[in-house]
Order: structure tokens, then C-alpha cells, then sequence
């Protein structure tokens, strides 16, 4: 579960970053690296997806707190 939150997170950083180029230059880094639009729109997808998957601990520590939520990811597969 770690490995899929640090994978997410790291996703989600990069579509961050790649928003943050398109805003201040108009530049899209993923789609000019992937070359192609259906591929940068699965990656767009996959990102998305992270961001979904990054809710869930976040919704958990307002009702459990922000450490028990952590905790309670790291203990249960």
C-alpha cells in the first residue's frame, strides 16, 4: 500500500508540475513527451486516477485524524 501511495503521489506531482508549465508558458510536457494524444490523454486518465486514489487517506483523517488514517493504510492489504 505504501508503494501505491508514494506511485500516486509522485504521479500526481508531475501532473502538478505539468499544469504549472501549460499555465505560465502554454507548454504541454506530457503530451510532447508521449508524442501523441490518445497517449496523453491515458496519462492524463492515469494521473486522475492517482488523484482519486489520494482522497481516500485524506477523507480517513478528518473522521480518524491524519495519523491514525496513515496508520490504518500501512497496516491493512
Amino acid at each position: 500500500m505504501r508503494n501505491m501511495n508514494l506511485v500516486t503521489l509522485a504521479l500526481i506531482i508531475l501532473g502538478g508540475l505539468n499544469f504549472l508549465s501549460m499555465g505560465v508558458t502554454g507548454y504541454d510536457v506530457i503530451g510532447t513527451v508521449l508524442g501523441g494524444a490518445m497517449l496523453a490523454r491515458l496519462a492524463y486518465l492515469i494521473i486522475g486516477l492517482a488523484a482519486i486514489w489520494q482522497l481516500m487517506p485524506g477523507f480517513q483523517s478528518f473522521t480518524v485524524g491524519e495519523v491514525d488514517a496513515e496508520r490504518h493504510l500501512h497496516h491493512h492489504p
